[in-house]
């Protein structure tokens, strides 16, 4: 009979533990060290305010070798064409991903070192970096113009809070056989915005597969929308 009461007694003890609240708070600070290699370009006559283009790269062209920003994109167009603006290729370190507020405080450090028009910075991305523009133009919707992502997967954030860019001019571009980023997060992302943003556009192209970006960089009609745009105040 002792031994039963022993028992009891424990088992009341268990529960009466297993009932308890902690409330507590933790005050700490976390530092998050960056470093982006990147290339720029500067328009012929740098005396006048010029616009700014920001490109965020794709998976493949991580790491240490800054050509390869160079290998899609705005800088492409470069090689045989002129923009009459300042051109930004940031490269994400191999093993990392874009970081929103190393960018930002890359685009800062930019506009401060070189005659930029702070009312027309634009910001593009392919693939990952166009995943990285969702969540930097959410993350800073003051600093930009214009959007323009291409073949680009979406967090919940920028899904959730699409309208922080309810007045930033937006054009989607999305291959319908995309077999890398499946073409459903920018359909419904276009559509989030929608109901906020009177100007946004989704293009789906659908002979391409995840190399959507190609016939959008390589025509001058996208640099052309991109420079009529100003940042809405």
């Amino acid at each position: 009979m002792k031994s039963k009461l022993v028992l009891v007694a424990f088992l009341f003890s268990m529960l009466s533990f297993g009932q308890s609240d902690v409330i507590g708070t933790i005050k700490t600070e976390i530092v998050h060290k960056s470093e982006l290699n990147y290339a720029l370009h500067l328009p012929k006559n740098t005396k006048d305010k010029k616009p700014l283009i920001v490109f965020l790269h794709g998976s493949g062209e991580k790491g240490t070798d800054i050509e390869k920003v160079k290998a899609h994109g705005p800088f492409k167009y470069l090689k045989n064409h002129e923009l009459d603006a300042y051109v930004l290729a940031p490269q994400c370190p191999e093993n990392e991903y874009w970081n929103q507020e190393a960018l930002h405080r890359l685009i800062l450090k930019i506009q401060k070192e070189n005659n930029v028009d702070s009312d027309r910075i634009y910001l593009t991305g392919l693939s990952m970096g166009a995943w990285g523009a969702w969540n930097l133009v959410v993350a800073h919707p003051e600093t930009f113009a214009a959007l323009v992502p291409i073949a680009g997967f979406v967090d919940r954030i920028p899904m959730i809070e699409n309208c922080k860019i309810a007045v930033i001019p937006t054009r989607i571009f999305h291959g319908l056989l995309d077999d890398v980023v499946n073409v459903s997060y920018s359909i419904e992302m276009y559509k989030k915005l929608k109901t906020c943003n009177t100007n946004v556009t989704l293009t789906i192209f659908d002979d391409a597969n995840h190399d959507s970006w190609t016939r959008v960089y390589d025509n001058q009609e996208i640099y052309d929308w991109m420079f009529k745009q100003t940042k809405k105040k």
